[in-house]
């Protein structure tokens, strides 16, 4: 006899991925465990970028503020010539917030503060992970996941409506389903440490010696702590001394100055940097995402960012279909995702390249903004648009004014677990209300006026259009005032009841 489900969903791995699909079930009122074979949370700052796109997300759910409060700004680059002298720069160029892009510039936090700030989120919902619990056996079928867990009181076994797999580059998920991780070892080793030291001021990102693999060396201060990141590369064969006085031996010998002391290590690790791709994201009712899908060199900050973004991407649509959506809505979490991490794992690979040969400049196709999915099943566009904002783009934002008068943004109206469907200056009635729908009309004659026309410029619509986006900030159709019965029919294939 079949064992009854203990949860619908059960998530490996409790880093910045697990958190992050966690958050969104726990909102969505799936039930799930989260568990972490580690015995406590990771204290390293190994992901410390959080690009634009990201922070967008990290808006809807709830944690944005908390995450600029806890960390800070880049600091400009100091790179040190060998005389001593130094050229300042930016990490990455300038560029304002517009009204469609409210976030511009990459925010410095590190990995183990962002993680914090998940983690009270995830208690504030009711929910919490479960350290020291590793998953040591799996076995799936057409209905569900029985899975063997290994804890501090004993093993137990749980059965589960769906499985992910979130427990990083050498995941025993991925593992047990069998699924191939090509890809290559990139020929460079490096140690990031996290340490306390006196000798150089906080208001720079200290580089000495870019483009001598030899010698170059890093020293970046961490927003929102006391500590400074070291990052090096090192040789690929031996022993590294990582203890605060090896690692202050090293500055020594790389800098030329013996006034740069660590006084602790608070984390430490020395690695080999590689690009991997898993063959497949799932097998049955088993998901893999962050970096059991995908490891990049850490050139760009895309790794975190991408591991987000691939939870965000499923949460929405295993709570559909747990609610009772078409099972094939699941399909499309690979065929959008992996396309992505193929292209981040590219760009973090010329980057790495760039940083070699101390060129390294970060530009707009690290932020993010410009993925979307516009080849993906869920997209809907009649007529079809030649130019402008498609279907499967990213949704912008745009500041608005209510009919009360105050003002408002479309982000905090797309903000939640929902889909949003906005009509530009269209019939209220033209489409009937349902359940995990929230429908908006722009317009003199709706209750949002687009009075500094940020929409408009943003979406281009004609009069009578209605834009549908869906819960995870991308658009979902387009369609004409003609074309509502298509809409209607898209949104049942979708399970929006």
């Amino acid at each position: 006899m079949t064992k009854p489900f203990t949860a619908d969903v059960l998530i490996s791995g409790a880093g910045a991925a697990g958190l992050t699909l966690a958050i969104d079930l726990a909102r969505r009122g799936v039930s799930f465990r989260l568990i972490e074979k580690k015995d406590g949370p990771f204290h390293g700052s190994r992901g410390k970028g959080i690009q634009p796109r990201t922070q967008e997300i990290f808006e809807d759910l709830g944690i944005l503020d908390r995450i600029v409060a806890a960390g800070g700004p880049y600091p400009p680059q100091r790179e040190y010539c060998d005389d001593g002298s130094f050229i300042e720069s930016e990490v990455a160029e300038h560029i304002d917030p517009t009204p469609a892009e409210p976030y511009h510039m990459a925010l410095m936090i590190p990995q183990f503060q962002t993680e914090g700030v998940m983690r009270e989120r995830l208690r504030e919902l009711g929910q919490q992970v479960e350290f020291g619990c590793e998953l040591a056996g799996l076995e799936q079928d057409q209905d569900g996941v029985t899975a063997r867990l290994a804890g501090k009181n004993g093993e137990e076994t749980i059965r589960v409506r769906y499985l992910v797999g979130a427990d990083g580059g050498r995941s025993f998920v991925r593992h047990a389903l069998a699924i191939g991780f090509p890809g290559k070892t990139l020929g460079v080793r490096a140690i990031v440490a996290d340490v306390v030291l006196t000798g150089l001021d906080r208001g720079a990102w200290h580089r000495f010696h870019d483009g001598a693999m030899d010698r170059q060396m890093a020293l970046c201060p961490l927003a929102g702590t006391e500590l400074f990141q070291l990052q090096a590369p090192v040789p690929l064969e031996g022993e590294v001394d990582l203890s605060a006085e090896g690692l202050s031996a090293m500055i020594a010998e790389r800098t030329g100055r013996s006034d740069i002391r660590v006084h602790a290590v608070h984390w430490a690790s020395a690695y080999q940097m590689n690009a991997r791709l898993a063959d497949r994201y799932r097998n049955g009712r088993a998901f893999l995402i962050g970096d059991a899908a995908h490891i990049h060199p850490p050139t760009g900050g895309q790794g975190l960012n991408t591991s987000v973004q691939d939870a965000y991407n499923l949460g929405w649509k295993l709570a559909a279909v747990i609610g009772g959506a078409p099972a094939v809505l699941l399909d499309s979490y690979e065929s959008e995702r992996r396309p992505v991490a193929a292209g981040m794992l590219g760009l973090a690979t010329k980057l790495l390249g760039a940083a070699r040969r101390g060129e390294l400049r970060r530009g707009r196709e690290v932020q993010q903004l410009d993925i979307g999915y516009p080849g993906s099943p869920l997209t809907l566009e009649q007529p079809e648009r030649e130019s402008g904002l498609l279907a499967g783009d990213r949704a912008p934002d745009a500041p608005l004014r209510g009919a009360a008068g105050q003002p408002s943004r479309l982000f905090d109206l797309l903000k939640g677990p929902h889909w949003t469907l906005l009509g530009y200056q269209v019939k209220r009635d033209a489409v009937p209300a349902r359940t995990g729908l929230h429908i908006h009309c722009i317009g003199p004659d709706g209750e949002l006026v687009d009075e500094g026309q940020h929409f408009r410029r943003a979406y281009a619509p004609s009069s009578g259009d209605w834009v549908l986006v869906r819960p995870d900030g991308y658009i979902g159709a387009f369609v004409s005032s003609q074309q509502t019965d298509a809409l209607m029919r898209f949104l049942d294939e979708q399970g929006v009841a």
